[in-house]
Parts: structure tokens; C-alpha cells; sequence
């Protein structure tokens, strides 16, 4: 029997389990001047999931992301998506996703369709998860687990729509956003 089939049989009850900001992250990449991946990613970031090993369709997620957190590692750039023309993060400081539905698509691989918000705007979509990975007990005692999650948006979904021409008809910024979340989760203790 594999250790994920043995955690799961060890208990069928949700548990409740925390983000750690300190070892996840969501990334990006989007196409620059139609020629290369301009890649860049969100530091701070927390959230929650409940995972229902007996009935995994019943698992919820909720991801909260700082969007002033952004890191291209090009400062004049990442004030630049910090701006209006991009994420406002000054009226919009963060970008949110809530589950709505969990698919089995095999052991271990998820489809997790949800409202992901960005910029005020919120849009279902779709997630493909792998995980959450056996959970581990760290040195200090916490159980631990992760999982990746990744979809593709189009910015402009979102009201992110600012662009520029460049010579040769193409345009500065792709519509198309990857996006991978690494989460690495601590279980809660259970509720009295």
C-alpha cells in the first residue's frame, strides 16, 4: 500500500490546514515583446484548505495573495504592474481564489474550479492540482504536506488590459498568464 493510501486510511475526517507563507509562493510568467517569458512571482501569500480524505470532492482551498508582494526582480517594472495600469494595488491589495469544486482526475491530481478574483474582477477557473503530497512531520512536530496547482488566465479577463505597440505590429505584453501556486500546508490542531 503506497503512504498516501496509508494516510488516508489512517483518518477519513477533514482536517483543517494553514498556508505557510515562509515556503510558498505563486508564480508567473507572461510573454514580453512577443519573444521571450518574462517570469515573476507573488512573496506573500496565505491561505487555508480542509481536506476530506473519506470524500476529496468535498476539499475547499482558500489562497490570499499580497499583490504589492510581486517580484520580477526589475524594481522600475514591478512598480509598473503595481500601478494602475496594472494591479492598483493601492484600491485592489490582494488577489483571491475560493474553491467551489474538487474533481478526482486520478490519485493525487486534482481539477480545483473556484472564483479567482483579481483587480475586483472575479472569474471561475480551473486549477489542475497535483497533491496534497503525504503529509510529514517536520522537526518541531507539525504534520506538513503540498501541493502545486497551475491554470492559464487572460490578463485582460481581469481588467488588465494596458498595452503598448512596438514597432513590427506586435505588442509589448501577452495576454496569456501562467500561473503555479506552490503551497506547502501545516496541519491545525482539531477543534475542541
Amino acid at each position: 500500500m503506497s503512504t498516501a493510501a496509508n494516510a488516508a486510511t489512517q483518518s477519513t475526517k477533514p482536517t483543517q490546514w494553514q498556508i505557510d507563507p515562509a515556503h510558498s509562493a505563486a508564480h508567473f510568467s507572461v510573454r514580453h515583446l512577443m519573444i521571450s517569458n518574462v517570469r515573476g512571482e507573488f512573496t506573500k501569500l496565505s491561505g487555508s484548505a480542509v481536506l476530506n480524505p473519506a470524500d476529496p470532492s468535498k476539499s475547499t482551498v482558500e489562497v490570499i495573495i499580497q499583490a504589492a508582494s510581486i517580484n520580477t526582480r526589475e524594481p522600475q517594472r514591478d512598480e509598473h504592474l503595481r500601478s494602475a495600469d496594472f494591479l492598483d494595488v493601492a484600491n485592489y491589495p490582494t488577489i483571491t481564489f475560493k474553491s467551489k469544486r474538487n474533481e478526482a482526475v486520478e490519485l493525487e491530481y486534482f481539477k480545483l474550479t473556484g472564483d479567482l478574483t483579481i483587480r475586483g474582477v472575479t472569474k471561475e477557473v480551473t486549477l489542475d492540482v497535483e497533491g496534497p503530497t503525504p503529509p510529514v512531520k517536520d522537526p518541531w512536530g507539525n504534520v506538513r504536506a503540498g501541493a502545486t496547482a497551475s491554470t492559464k488566465i487572460n490578463r485582460k479577463d481581469f481588467g488588465l488590459v494596458w498595452n503598448a505597440l512596438v514597432e513590427g505590429g506586435g505588442v509589448m505584453v501577452g495576454d496569456e498568464v501562467k500561473i503555479t501556486i506552490e503551497a506547502e500546508l501545516i496541519q491545525q490542531a482539531p477543534s475542541a
